[in-house]
């Protein structure tokens, strides 16, 4: 009787963890495609066009193609849990992010042999240019008091247009195969670069919450600004510092998106990955309304969305009815991985088990 009673109190317990809900949902998404498809989870070493052997498979794909989602679900998780809001315009901000990469490597001519300036600079003019469009959001949000969603749907609104106009609506392609490394392969490496970037980029985001109080105070103001303000804390600055940390987490995103494919089509790049980027941090079990977090259910929720994507796919869902199935999901596991009900399911057990407690007592 112990031993059972040991085992609900354990399983009651993981069911209070922040990341039970996004662990569960990976869980079944493994469950579901080996009963489904074993062979799903398949990984061989192939040859690339350019003749390196890669590695290939559904899970490396799951790894690559969440590497954005990743990297943005990292800012907005910050942005999230100060501001109480969310950043909508990470899409727009994407495609700002690249087309200024772009400019900057085919100069004035559209698809030119040579690149007209070295990688590095163009990436580091991008993470200064969203940096900027990320104080723009910050200082909207944190001092001028609107509200996130709405001060961020200027840029959602603009933002494609002003990444065609920097290229004056042309389509730039970057002819050197030397661009294309970092959204696909490294000669001679068989994993996907833009895996590499989604580690170091989780990497430096642990590490800075372990060193330093960005967490802390992010944390702080999002749960009551007024009292950390009392305490020391600038509510305002803090919003604003992590807008613009978002920035640079959109300018890599960026960097990934235009170098997969080494051009840009305005309208289509990074196309609803906001939305994404807010529900991975929602399947993490962060509270929308901001406060606490953790940064480990907002990745950990990219890449289930990205599984479920790719799952999706794999039974041949059209793409067209893609986001319908994807929405219906999510919805799901959003509800259930909500503060509100994780408090009326908790209660619910309670319950049950004094009633259980009294009736054996009674007995």
């Amino acid at each position: 009787m112990s031993s059972n009673k040991s085992i609900k109190e354990i399983a009651l317990s993981l069911t209070r963890k922040q990341l039970f809900i996004p662990i569960v949902a990976l869980l079944l998404l493994i469950i579901f495609n080996l009963i489904g498809d074993p062979t799903f989870f398949k990984i061989s070493l192939v040859t690339n066009s350019n003749g390196d052997a890669v590695l290939s498979g559904n899970i490396i794909s799951i790894l690559d193609n969440a590497s954005e989602l990743v990297i943005l679900a990292l800012g907005m998780t910050l942005v999230t849990a100060a501001s109480g809001g969310q950043d909508i315009s990470v899409g727009a901000g994407i495609a700002i992010a690249g087309s200024v990469i772009l400019r900057l490597i085919c100069g004035e001519t559209a698809a030119p042999e040579e690149m007209q300036n070295p990688i590095i600079l163009a990436v580091f003019v991008a993470i200064v240019v969203m940096m900027f469009f990320g104080a723009f959001n910050g200082i909207l949000v944190a001092y001028f008091k609107i509200q996130p969603m709405v001060a961020t749907l200027i840029l959602f609104t603009a933002g494609r247009s002003i990444a065609a106009w920097i290229n004056h609506n042309t389509l730039p392609y970057v002819n050197d195969p030397s661009f294309g490394y970092f959204g696909t392969f490294l000669p001679g490496c068989p994993v996907p670069t833009p895996i590499f970037f989604a580690i170091i980029c989780i990497v430096i985001f642990v590490l800075v919450l372990k060193f330093t109080t960005l967490g802390l105070y992010a944390q702080s103001v999002g749960i009551n600004a007024s009292s950390s303000k009392l305490n020391g804390i600038n509510p305002e600055f803090i919003k604003f510092i992590t807008y613009v940390i978002l920035g640079v987490c959109v300018a890599i995103a960026g960097f990934i998106k235009v170098s997969r494919i080494s051009t840009i089509t305005y309208s289509v790049i990074a196309k609803d990955i906001e939305m994404d980027a807010i529900l991975a941090v929602a399947l993490g079990g962060n509270a929308l309304s901001g406060g606490k977090f953790n940064i480990w259910g907002s990745v950990i929720g990219a890449y289930v969305i990205q599984f479920l994507t790719t799952t999706l796919f794999k039974y041949n869902v059209s793409s067209a009815a893609l986001p319908a199935y994807k929405a219906v999901v999510v919805i799901i596991l959003v509800i259930l991985s909500a503060p509100v009900v994780r408090e009326k399911m908790e209660k619910i057990a309670n319950a049950r088990a004094a009633k259980a407690a009294a009736a054996k007592g009674g007995n």
